[in-house]
């Protein structure tokens, strides 16, 4: 197996408190690239080529929001010097071309950048935001299957930690995130597989533990909120960092 590292997380962890709450967030740091582009990029590219169905996920209702969602990277990039546009091709910093595709916005998303997207949407009548769309090529230990078109206390299941309260906490936060004023926060935890695509189910008895081997990596997703100004989704990005343990700098 082909290890895709970066070496340095771009934050500082605090080894009091790992888990943060939220932080404003400068917009013109809501994408970010790495060392690690390259190997992420090409990995990304064979994912949706072959495991398709198990990384992408778009609802009907939730057409609107990704179409937004692809316009709005698409204008974030064009800022990046990294990238450029000829036509209906980008070409990305490693050299890949990626062929836009209005029909198909989460997959064209996957291709573009290194950040995993999820949307998450609250109609008229819901309690909860709803996941009703999502690329995910490197999730952590959850499968996006088993989450599409849920609310987020049944997301999270079966955390035993998100609690009735934390729902609420997590929902008050979803419902104050306003247009032009992203979030963000990070979590880290030490790990013993170094893949980036690490599906689990929730039925699995063995969920809630870790692995046995050696925890020698350090995984952490730097997850971003931000809404959608004309469908009013809440765009949830994940940049994913898998950094050697000799790597982490407290």
């Amino acid at each position: 197996m082909q290890e895709i590292l970066q070496t340095r997380l771009p934050y500082e962890i605090d080894p009091a408190h790992r888990l943060p709450g939220t932080r404003p967030l400068d917009e013109a740091q809501w994408l970010l690239r790495d060392e690690a582009f390259a190997g992420q990029m090409a990995l990304r590219e064979a994912l949706l080529s072959t495991r398709r169905e198990d990384v992408v996920r778009l609802s009907d209702r939730a057409r609107p929001a990704a179409a937004e969602l692809l316009e709005t990277v698409l204008a974030f990039l064009a800022t990046d010097p990294g990238y450029s546009r000829a036509g209906g091709v980008i070409t990305r910093p490693d050299g890949g071309k990626v062929a836009l595709d209005r029909d198909d916005p989460m997959g064209t998303l996957g291709r573009l950048v290194q950040e995993d997207f999820c949307l998450l949407e609250k109609a008229p009548g819901e309690e909860e935001h709803v996941l009703t769309g999502a690329v995910l090529c490197f999730p952590a230990s959850w499968t996006l299957a088993e989450k599409f078109l849920h609310p987020m206390i049944r997301i999270h299941r079966p955390v035993a930690a998100y609690d009735e309260n934390i729902a609420k906490r997590v929902q008050r936060l979803f419902d104050g995130v306003q247009v032009g004023r992203p979030l963000w926060r990070y979590n880290y935890l030490h790990h013993g597989n170094p893949a980036l695509y690490q599906p689990q189910s929730e039925t699995r008895k063995d969920y809630a533990s870790y692995s046995k081997a050696p925890q020698t990596y350090i995984r952490s997703e730097r997850q971003t909120m931000r809404r959608l100004p004309e469908t009013r989704a809440v765009v949830f990005g994940i940049h994913t960092y898998i950094l050697r343990r000799e790597a982490e700098v407290l």
